[in-house]
């Protein structure tokens, strides 16, 4: 299994939490506790859709459990 790294700005995480199926975010900055992430959508053929709305996640759900986030990629740049 491979080590969750370090939340960075321009990286892919996807939501665990089964209400939200799918659901991947983009980290746009990181301050002390949260990082501010907003909605990323692949498209396909490649691309994503517009940004979707910005919203603010605590660092400690930045890990692979039920109700936190898992990481997906480095993220492609801007």
């Amino acid at each position: 299994m491979t080590d969750t790294p370090t939340p960075a700005p321009g990286q892919i995480w996807q939501d665990n939490d089964k209400r939200a199926y799918g659901r991947q975010l983009r980290i746009i900055e990181i301050d002390n506790t949260h990082a501010i992430c907003e909605l990323y959508t692949p498209r396909d053929g490649g691309g994503f859709t517009r940004p979707g709305r910005r919203t603010r996640i605590r660092l400690d759900r930045l890990r692979p459990t039920a109700t936190g986030y898992r990481y997906i990629s480095g993220g492609e740049p801007r």
